[in-house]
């Protein structure tokens, strides 16, 4: 078992009227490593001035979360098979809706790896495999009920 652990921060601050809804939802997110990021509610769900569009929203911290996770396995087993991998990019999409019970949730999350392949690349079965593979082994994408495709 492993323990992970994130410090979210926040401060009331600006002259709106708190009991109205009237402030910043900017906040930063600080982790083991030192990392701190700046972290807002999405612009799509808090309108400015209240969020903070150049802060990472918790919507696109799901999203990039699931890619990296599927990106790490994807890479290993890729190794472990014995390709080389020059870069990997994921430009990658969820949807945000409302579900059957009425509840919003990221119903769906698409990865869109492209790979870019050292030396002789794999065909697409083994490519296909990998990503099954990764897919299977990813600690979020095993967390979550989130429709996960990926499209190459």
């Amino acid at each position: 078992m492993s323990t992970y652990t994130a410090t979210i921060r926040w401060n009331r601050s600006g002259d709106g009227d708190f009991a109205k809804g009237q402030y910043s939802r900017a906040h930063e997110w600080a982790f083991d490593g030192g990392a701190v990021v700046p972290a807002s509610a999405s612009p799509h769900v808090v309108p400015a001035p209240w969020s903070d569009p150049h802060g990472v929203d918790p919507e696109e911290a799901f999203i990039a979360s699931l890619s990296s996770c599927h990106m790490l396995f994807f890479v290993d087993f890729a190794r472990r098979a014995g390709f080389v991998l020059e870069a990997y990019v994921d430009e990658a999409e969820g949807v945000l809706e409302k579900r059957a019970d009425g509840k919003m949730a990221m119903t769906r999350v698409t990865l869109r790896p492209l790979v870019t392949w050292g030396g002789s690349s794999p065909d697409k079965a083994a490519i296909d495999d990998l990503h099954h593979r990764a897919h299977d082994a990813c600690f979020i994408a095993n967390s979550v009920n989130t429709e996960v495709t990926i499209e190459q």
